[in-house]
């Protein structure tokens, strides 16, 4: 029997150089201490969330590792007129390791958000497949129980024109102003948030895209273009494409949170899919379209608005630009309260064009302006004059 021969390759060398072979204090620690938990205890949310993304006003020694072609790097903090606590501070002389001299550190506010609805990237695809496996499922069902047919002539008209017409606000805010103020926001905590906020938009443009695609299939003579020239060229729609382009050109990226999700969303977004949309639908034979709407209403209602209310609380209770911070947010009430309110008034002759009328318009707007003021009231801002137009 002969010996199998010993093939001649490097034999590995350990020197205890590799990563993760040297013992440091805290190796053996099952929780991260770089950072302070909001609550008494770390959550997973907070983990894979919390300074990942490094910053030299927090924790990054070497300052930041990519910039700009002016020179500057990371996330300025005056792409916001809004300040947060320490954000006046220089940034401190860095010693050994990471740790700031003479005065502690970190000293800034922004890193206290947390995101009350606690999004990251498995939240995110796991609500989202929820929301679109749900959806499909209720079209499905109506395709089959042939619930489109009990639809009458002037809600498949409403519904290729206006409803059809919603995914272009949709798609314009997820895209250009959410995707755009994700990046320029200055901590992960708010990254996330933002980012899902811009997903949640998105897909509810897709959401209502693929709706018309299937309403086409299954009604005779609906149009599955239309939604494109009332988007155009409807003037009841041009008060709301206005205000939603103007959104998306806004440069400070707390200035375009706070106009699409405190200002726009409640005085014309809810008023047009909770106090049109859903109420009109079910008296037309419509039990379909409240369910995709009502997906985006509650996007918006119990997760986008949340995060939103918490983000901007701390800044208007901060402990340092309280002052500023509510001086400036109210400036900007008085640009966008009366633009929203303009264009919510220009979609008053939708109310008349379902044969099931809803509610009255006004009834609806003046719901809306509740709605806002209330939202106001928590972040402890005054409601603008401009509310009463």
């Amino acid at each position: 029997m002969t010996t199998a021969q010993e093939r001649s390759v490097p034999k590995p060398v350990f020197t205890d150089a590799e990563a993760g072979a040297k013992e440091f204090p805290d190796s053996t620690a099952r929780r991260f201490n770089y950072y302070t938990p909001q609550k008494r205890k770390q959550t997973h949310y907070e983990d894979v969330t919390v300074v990942v993304e490094p910053d030299p006003r927090h924790y990054l020694a070497q300052g930041w590792l990519y910039g700009f072609s002016d020179g500057r790097g990371g996330y300025p903090l005056d792409w916001t007129a809004l300040k947060a606590w320490g954000s006046d501070r220089p940034e401190p002389k860095r010693g050994p390791g990471s740790g700031g001299k003479g005065y502690d550190w970190p000293a800034h506010g922004w890193h206290e958000f947390r995101d009350p609805n606690e999004e990251w990237e498995l939240s995110l695809y796991r609500y989202n497949s929820n929301v679109v496996r749900q959806l499909t499922q209720n079209v499905e069902a109506a395709r089959q129980a042939k619930a489109f047919e009990q639809w009458n002539r002037n809600w498949v008209r409403f519904v290729e024109n206006h409803v059809g017409a919603w995914m272009h606000v949709d798609h314009g805010l997820g895209l250009y102003l959410f995707a755009n103020a994700n990046r320029r926001a200055p901590t992960n905590m708010h990254n996330n948030a933002i980012s899902v906020n811009s997903m949640h938009r998105i897909r509810s443009a897709q959401d209502l895209a693929l709706y018309n695609l299937t309403l086409s299939e299954e009604i005779d003579g609906f149009d599955g273009k239309a939604h494109v020239e009332t988007w155009n060229s409807d003037p009841a729609w041009q008060g709301v494409r206005e205000t939603a382009e103007a959104l998306t050109a806004i440069d400070d990226w707390c200035e375009a949170i706070f106009a699409a999700n405190v200002v726009f969303e409640p005085l014309v977004g809810e008023l047009f899919r909770s106090n049109l949309v859903q109420q009109a639908a079910p008296g037309n034979g419509d039990f379909v379209t409240p369910t995709v709407v009502g997906a985006e209403e509650y996007d918006y209602s119990e997760r986008d608005l949340r995060y939103t209310k918490a983000m901007f609380s701390l800044l208007t209770n901060d402990r340092e630009f309280a002052h500023h911070n509510k001086t400036i947010l109210q400036q900007w009430l008085a640009v966008w309260v009366p633009r929203s309110v303009k264009a919510a008034r220009a979609l008053q002759p939708l109310w008349s064009q379902p044969d099931f009328k809803p509610p009255r318009f006004e009834d609806g707007l003046d719901r809306a302006k509740s709605r806002f003021s209330g939202i106001l009231a928590e972040l402890d801002l005054d409601t603008p004059k401009e509310l009463a137009q």
